[in-house]
């Protein structure tokens, strides 16, 4: 094994060649190795011989007290040829043959072997200048020249990763050896760890970058580009239209560069430790096998331009090669877009169904990098969420990955939804003018400039979470397959869209902001204030929302006092949290980022606002009569076969912490006479009141002018105003209310569910279904509230609006 290799370097010579080794190089982990039995006979798996990895390895299982890395403790897959073979490619080594034939003569032995791997630098291999092919490590077999000149460059960029230990006799057994042999064991034993160490290389640096000439070409010949070519070149000339479709690639095509996300990765984590007091990452665990066996897509909710610089950069430190990312046209911008593009960011047209040769060009490179197996990430939203709550997806790029699914790629896709929540985000100022109506600005240099003012600010936490993966393959791609593709699209949305909000995570700010925003006027005294965190937390938990805020109540206050958001007033009898007006807006894009987490539980405590006592049946009937809008608002994953158990767990969850009670006959009730408990319950079922007002204000304004009589715009632009007079008679400043966007959203699920009809005329009509359900669900509604709506539809009365 290598005692050959090592058989002429005395004791000495081995100290003089590792002191400067182990001086120059700087080593990390990835992740923690595995358990390992130290009462175990224990072997180290390199997948190719050299002096320099087997020095290092000695001295970190020294290091890391794991039993030791002598040299008759590693075996090797490959060597590298002599030089004057080099053109025949790496050798296989017969140390796993040997490995078995000692198994064979010993049946009781046992032992276990550590698949061990190194990253010089972590460079995505490709073609490039001189210097890159010498400085960083690839899919190439690394020569002693270029080892010594590796160690120079990037000894400081080490990486190393150790696998969990293997146990030859789980992968050939003595059976097995006796009857087929040592060469079936070592053949066997070859093959897998090969595909073991090229996905654990895949992982970590991605697969083979084509020279993106290279890249260029192969999209070029590709059928759908050659058709597009052939299509525009009616209108123009061949050479017009592959000038066209050229400029088109060099338009979108990312350029990663190692140089450059070494130096993001330095930037980066400076500007984190500047800004954040951490960074919380749930979920990533299950990430590391898959990325062998997929092609990863993550999917994040759109919150902040951090985001995307923060996924990319947790992803290299944790061993992941960071992902293709597709941006808006509008950041490829001087000096900002040629630096993402190297980043890793490839860009595209905010719409091109009017230009079937860029849409072929851009369709095709999608295809290429799913193909070849390199993680990709996109935003399912299209653009940022200015209100806080998860987007509608948007179909294009969805659209395009199915289609890439279908197609047929080397490794199937696996959808990993991702949700990123911060305490304070960068925007701040931005989203307040834009919740207070005024019109998106375009982004420029100078917008990134002005925000880099804001960085000598601190912004808390940040939390990334991995949600539920979906993998196209199987029974899930041919149930999307069986699908009219604008359904399994819109299904795909929906499902990851859900996926997202499930990930959701609580933090100090986002809780601070549900609990005090359902106040009146955004105050609360101090003891009320906490004690509705502890519900809030509680319910949670219960629900299974895995990652909540550090330390008490108390302190989460302090926090939200200490970045801005709250303000403390000091009273006699007691201190009382209040927020501004501004304070408030801005909390309410805090507080809509994990509403859909407390949606139910809401919508059952508002059953109880206006009711004394109810029947499970009657909770069942009336939660059902607005459900369906409540899930598509909220992206709300049971269906209405689950609904039922998921309320009845609710309830048993509200009573379990005081807020009702059963009786002696079945029934619930509030608790008599608690006068704490009936303020967290009052206080909870507000979170869910407007999005209740909201559908009330569409179905009565409907209903009063009459089947047949309004459209769609007409009815969303008078239910709009009608909205925003609301909030102004009852002293409210709440833009987001207002929103027309939500008014869309229930309206489409209303002719979705059939509950409205549009005729030939484009007007919206109804039957008395729409009525009927209506009346069952009018116990929701505040008499107070039915009242202010009457007086905004001028005095005429309406079975809608009044109950009767």
């Amino acid at each position: 094994m290598l005692n050959q290799l090592l058989k002429p370097l005395t004791y000495p010579a081995r100290k003089l060649i590792s002191w400067p080794l182990l001086l120059w190089t700087k080593a990390r982990f990835i992740q923690e190795p595995k358990a390992i039995e130290t009462d175990r006979e224990t072997y180290y798996l390199l997948a190719r011989s050299n002096l320099t990895e087997p020095l290092l390895l000695e001295h970190l299982t020294k290091k890391q007290q794991l039993p030791a890395a002598s040299s008759n403790r590693l075996l090797f897959l490959e060597q590298a040829p002599p030089w004057w073979k080099s053109h025949l490619g790496p050798q296989t080594r017969d140390d796993l043959y040997q490995l078995w034939q000692s198994l064979q003569e010993d049946p009781e032995r046992q032992v276990q072997v550590i698949p061990v791997s190194f990253y010089w630098g972590r460079a995505p291999g490709r073609e490039e200048p001189l210097v890159k092919i010498l400085t960083a490590d690839t899919w190439a077999f690394m020569g002693g020249i270029r080892r010594f000149l590796t160690v120079i460059l990037h000894g400081r960029q080490l990486w190393v990763e150790m696998g969990a230990p293997l146990n030859p006799r789980e992968v050939v057994n003595q059976q097995q050896l006796d009857q087929r042999g040592v060469e079936f064991a070592a053949e066997k034993s070859l093959r897998l760890l090969r595909l073991y160490f090229r996905r654990a290389r895949t992982r970590i640096l991605g697969p083979d970058l084509s020279h993106r000439r290279t890249q260029r070409n192969t999209l070029m010949a590709s059928a759908q580009v050659r058709e597009a070519l052939a299509q525009e070149a009616k209108t123009s000339s061949q050479k017009k239209a592959q000038d066209l479709a050229l400029r088109y690639f060099n338009e979108i095509a990312s350029n990663v560069s190692y140089p450059v996300l070494l130096v993001l990765d330095r930037l980066l984590s400076s500007l984190w430790n500047r800004l954040y007091d951490g960074v919380r990452v749930t979920g990533l665990e299950q990430l590391r096998d898959q990325a062998g066996q997929y092609t990863l897509v993550y999917l994040p909710c759109h919150r902040s331009h951090i985001d995307y610089l923060l996924l990319s950069y947790l992803l290299f430190k944790q061993g992941l090669m960071p992902p293709h990312i597709a941006a808006g046209i509008n950041l490829n911008m001087p000096l900002i877009g040629p630096l993402l593009r190297r980043g890793g960011a490839f860009f595209m047209r905010r719409s091109f169904k009017d230009n079937p040769l860029y849409s072929k060009v851009f369709n095709e490179y999608l295809y290429q990098l799913y193909n070849q197996g390199h993680p990709v990430e996109f935003f399912i939203e299209g653009g940022r969420s200015r209100t806080g709550r998860t987007l509608p997806p948007r179909p294009g790029l969805l659209a395009m990955t199915l289609k890439a699914a279908q197609r047929g790629t080397k490794k199937p896709l696996l959808l990993i939804p991702v949700y990123v929540g911060y305490e304070k985000v960068l925007e701040g100022s931005t989203y307040l003018h834009e919740l207070k109506g005024k019109t998106k600005k375009k982004e420029s240099p100078l917008d990134l400039l002005r925000m880099l003012r804001s960085l000598k600010q601190e912004f808390g936490q940040v939390d990334v979470s991995f949600g539920q993966p979906l993998a196209l393959e199987g029974q899930t791609l041919k149930h999307l397959n069986d699908l009219d593709s604008h359904e399994a699209v819109a299904y795909l949305g929906l499902t990851l869209a859900t996926r997202i909000n499930q990930a959701a995570t609580l933090n100090r700010v986002n809780l601070v902001a549900v609990a005090l925003l359902a106040s009146s006027h955004r105050a609360l005294e101090a003891d009320n204030l906490q004690a509705q965190l502890e519900t809030l937390s509680a319910l949670a938990g219960m629900a299974g929302v895995a990652q909540q805020p550090a330390g008490q109540p108390q302190h989460w206050i302090e926090t939200c006092e200490h970045l801005g958001f709250i303000e403390r007033l000091g009273h006699p009898l007691g201190p009382i949290y209040r927020c501004d007006e501004r304070q408030g807006i801005l909390l309410t894009w805090y507080r809509n980022n994990i509403l859909h987490l407390f949606a139910l539980p809401s919508l059952v405590a508002f059953l109880f606002i206006n009711q004394k006592e109810v029947t499970s049946e009657q909770i069942y009937q009336q939660a059902a009569s607005v459900y369906p809008l409540l899930a598509r608002e909220f992206f709300l994953p049971w269906n209405d076969e689950e609904l039922n158990l998921r309320l009845l767990q609710t309830l048993n969850q509200l009573a379990e912490l005081g807020l009702l009670e059963k009786t002696q006959d079945g029934k619930w009730q509030k608790p008599a006479e608690q006068l704490g408990s009936h303020m967290r319950l009052r206080l909870l079922a507000q979170l869910v009141q407007p999005t209740l007002e909201r559908i009330y204000l569409l179905l009565g304004l409907l209903e009063r002018e009459g089947s047949g009589e309004l459209s769609r715009d007409e009815l969303v632009k008078r239910t709009q105003q009608m909205a925003q007079r609301l909030t102004l008679l009852q002293g409210l400043n709440s833009p987001e209310f207002a929103d027309s966007r939500l008014f869309e959203q229930a309206l489409e699920l209303l002719i979705k569910l059939d509950w409205l009809q549009e005729n030939t005329q484009a007007k919206l009509t109804f039957d008395e279904q729409l009525v009927d359900a209506m009346s069952r669900g009018r116990q929701l509604f505040d008499p107070q509230l039915r009242h202010r709506l009457l007086s905004l539809t001028a005095g005429q009365s309406s079975p809608l609006l009044t109950g009767e």
